[in-house]
């Protein structure tokens, strides 16, 4: 959290100190990384002249983050943020050491290749929700769009400036010194994070379980339109856009016929189009919505594909790649501001998972089919393909358009406490069976039918299962609202869940019901008729209440 003697409203997120050394050290370790792709897909140039190959070192660098980043969230929203980094990082420094020795050895193989490139896909994949998360946790929500900016910025100023650096040193020293200098930049940022003692609010309730916390998260996003709107736009642009990076090494070997050094030019302008993107992203904010931002993004890819794939010269392609960087990172910090702002904090880390899922494989798939398409037919037509499908869609936001968050309040509403029970039970007991009484009157039901349908949204996206809304045959004015959890836990987290958003809801149908008091609430606890038989020479067994059983689990 932000240290309490900063001002409510940052003018920069520079100014929480955390954030800038984080931000520092991460572009340190996005140079290494940088460095260490154009020694991958370089060197696979030169162990494999298929283009398919080549494409896949991109792919196996993305398909972790689409296979593991939903795991990566829930525990980043369940365990210690800073510790998972720290073991993510870690992890991708003993990679990156054993790929260093490998080619050094002159073991490399293409399968080798793409296996250490995966591993540490893998690391990216659980270390980016924990980071991204952390981010909010950092800065205040007004600074968050800032954050998550100057994040592409940081990338992208490595991007502009690593591949150079990177063609360079495969040029001079090989892909071995550009493995090794990756896993030197690991270490910055792993020193910082083991400094950072973030203050931890106290956790008043155990932690969920990875699989029912996944569970959560996907039941979360699946229940919430705006996020899913997200999911599917990040999709789409995420399959078209990939093609540019992951054709890069053979636009430079094939299409303007140059070398490292050229590709490293190529993969730099690309990135310095996204700084300059990421520099502009605020005032562009200012002037259109997050809609318009992202149309006018996947139409300058739509641009930087089709030229690169029809131009021979590299100062036209330089160009168009510009244009595509700055599009690059201004939809897909656009769409991650999105993500945050419309998920709140207990939920933030597998929104943003699940948001990676959908960009990174889109990319991934578009990644090896452009590869594909570029092994059989030539790397002109796979960008071409490209083009035309980002080309269709900029007017998919006529139909499902970007939701505006700004505004959302999802701060917890924290009216709900604990009720005293009548019956003793656990906080794994359970199945709890809840019932809520409305009285409506008859010309009320439609208005009250509409905000169930809202009510009902909210309930099973925060956890509630089998919800069903009753009328009573012999009270036409009487209405029950049912619902069911897995457990008494499972009911406290529940209600817990509730934000400021959701208040409005909630008050529209106490506003409808018409009873002497509020909505009478009963909260039961399922439990069955029938004991186990004894055994044969068994005594028979004590009478027990099923009720206050305390061997019966959950």
């Amino acid at each position: 959290m932000p240290a309490p003697d900063l001002p409510a409203r940052p003018v920069s997120p520079f100014s929480v100190p955390i954030f800038r050394a984080v931000w520092l050290a991460s572009m340190a370790s996005n140079f290494g990384g940088l460095i260490q792709s154009v020694g991958a897909s370089w060197m696979m140039t030169s162990l494999s002249p298929s283009p398919a190959l080549v494409a896949l070192v991109q792919a196996s660098t993305t398909l972790p983050i689409m296979l593991l980043s939903l795991l990566a969230g829930a525990m980043a929203d369940n365990l210690d943020r800073r510790v998972v980094m720290l073991c993510a990082q870690g992890f991708m420094l003993l990679v990156s050491v054993a790929l260093a020795l490998t080619a050094w050895a002159g073991w490399i193989t293409p399968a080798l290749l793409l296996m250490f490139t995966f591993l540490i896909g893998c690391g990216t994949a659980f270390n980016g929700p924990s980071w991204q998360a952390s981010v909010g946790d950092m800065v205040p929500r007004a600074a968050l769009p800032g954050a998550v900016a100057y994040n592409s910025m940081g990338f992208n100023i490595a991007r502009s400036l690593g591949p150079a650096i990177g063609g360079a040193i495969v040029a001079a020293a090989g892909a071995a010194a550009a493995f090794a200098i990756n896993a030197c930049s690991y270490i910055a940022l792993m020193t910082v994070l083991f400094r950072w003692k973030p203050e931890r609010p106290p956790r008043l309730l155990p932690r969920e379980p990875i699989a029912d916390a996944m569970g959560a998260g996907i039941r979360y996003v699946a229940m919430s339109p705006n996020l899913r709107i997200v999911l599917l736009r990040a999709l789409v642009f995420g399959l078209a856009a990939s093609a540019i990076p992951a054709l890069m090494p053979l636009i430079a070997r094939d299409q303007v016929a140059g070398g490292p050094l050229t590709y490293g030019l190529l993969l730099g302008s690309f990135g310095l189009g996204a700084v300059a993107g990421a520099l502009g992203s605020g005032r562009v904010r200012q002037w259109l919505s997050t809609e318009w931002i992202v149309r006018l993004s996947a139409a300058a890819m739509t641009i930087s594909a089709a030229v690169s794939a029809h131009s021979s010269l590299t100062v036209v392609t330089v160009l168009a790649l510009l244009l595509g960087g700055a599009g690059w990172v201004l939809a897909l910090s656009t769409f991650n501001v999105t993500v945050q702002m419309a998920a709140p904090r207990w939920v933030v880390g597998r929104a943003v998972a699940l948001y990676q899922m959908a960009a990174f494989g889109g990319m991934a798939a578009g990644a090896w089919l452009f590869g594909e398409i570029a092994d059989v037919h030539g790397v002109a037509l796979a960008l071409t393909v490209a083009a035309a499908i980002q080309a269709l869609s900029v007017p998919l936001g006529l139909f499902v358009p970007l939701p505006q968050v700004e505004q959302l309040n999802l701060d917890p509403q924290n009216r709900w406490s604990e009720p005293e029970l009548a019956v003793e039970i656990e906080q794994r007991s359970g199945p709890i069976a809840v019932e809520i009484e409305y009285k409506i009157m008859p010309p009320d039901i439609a208005t009250f039918l509409s905000a169930m349908a809202e009510r009902r949204r909210i309930r099973v996206r925060d956890g509630a299962r089998h919800w069903t809304l009753l009328r009573d045959l012999g009270d036409e004015t009487l209405w029950i609202e049912r619902y069911t959890v897995p457990t008494w836990l499972d009911y406290i987290r529940h209600n817990q869940r509730r934000t400021q958003a959701d208040a409005a809801n909630l008050e529209r149908i106490r506003a409808l019901h018409q009873g002497p008091g509020q909505p009478v609430v009963h909260r039961m606890i399922e439990r069955q008729t029938s004991v186990a038989l004894p055994a044969r020479g068994d005594p028979p067994p004590a009478a027990i209440d099923p009720l206050t059983d305390p061997t019966r689990s959950s």
